[in-house]
């Protein structure tokens, strides 16, 4: 991670969860954080559970991705404040449970699905490319995927959300087409997650039998594959619990 300290990593979704396991782990790093979230106190509380010399690298804005306005305002901040986007964790992803892609009714619960899921992490994907090209940055740019945008379990309440993380799946080969294409050694790397202990899964699951990861599993994959040496690209990396049936 030497080559990282002191760059500029930007982490979408950072106010629980694994965004604010991967704030935390990046921060330790070495590196500049700016934690985007529309809960945007929460990112700052994070600074708590940092020493003081690496809290004051911790920087918090709020940021509703499903907002084109919101994201480039955000970049803007962040260029004036820091010079730029070295590093893009796009982790803010959501699903909606109780409903079916046949509920009446329910175009606007899915639409934020795909909005957040995809155009958001195309389009902070978009500005961060812009970023990195404009300072000649080889810099790297990381989807939090999922192992149901590879493969599809049956279950109903699932509805939009795994075509939103296969569609993450297929933008991130067409970005890494795209960067070969523009002349760049820009990485892009999709890392997808089994089940993961955050405020989306109910407690019974994060208290019994279910194999479930810590978000700070997926935090120390991000920083693996940032890690690696600039020849290499790891394009996909699988994450799941140990006996984890779906």
């Amino acid at each position: 991670m030497d080559r990282w300290t002191g760059k500029v990593a930007l982490v979408t979704g950072a106010s629980s969860g694994i965004g604010a396991a991967v704030v935390k782990a990046l921060a330790n790093a070495g590196m500049i954080v700016v934690g985007l979230a529309r809960r945007v106190e929460r990112v700052e509380a994070l600074r708590t559970e940092l020493t003081e010399s690496v809290s004051k690298h911790l920087h918090a804005i709020r940021c509703d991705v499903t907002r084109e306005e919101d994201i480039l305002a955000a970049f803007q901040q962040v260029k004036q404040q820091f010079g730029g986007v070295d590093v893009l964790i796009n982790n803010a992803g959501i699903a909606v449970g109780d409903i079916t892609l046949f509920t009446p009714g329910n175009t606007a619960q899915l639409r934020r699905v795909v909005d957040t899921n995809v155009m958001g992490l195309v389009l902070c994907s978009r500005e961060a490319f812009q970023s990195m090209k404009e300072r000649s940055v080889d810099g790297h740019i990381v989807h939090i995927n999922s192992v149901v945008g590879h493969s599809v379990p049956a279950f109903a309440s699932f509805n939009i959300y795994p075509a939103t993380k296969y569609g993450v799946t297929a933008l991130t080969e067409t970005m890494r087409h795209e960067l070969r294409m523009a002349d760049t050694k820009i990485k892009v790397t999709s890392i997808s997650p089994g089940l993961v202990k955050t405020e989306a899964i109910p407690e019974a699951m994060k208290e019994g039998q279910t194999p479930i990861l810590e978000p700070e599993d997926i935090a120390e994959a991000i920083l693996y594959v940032l890690a690696t040496p600039p020849r290499v690209q790891v394009h996909e990396l699988t994450i799941r619990p140990v006996g984890e049936m779906m």
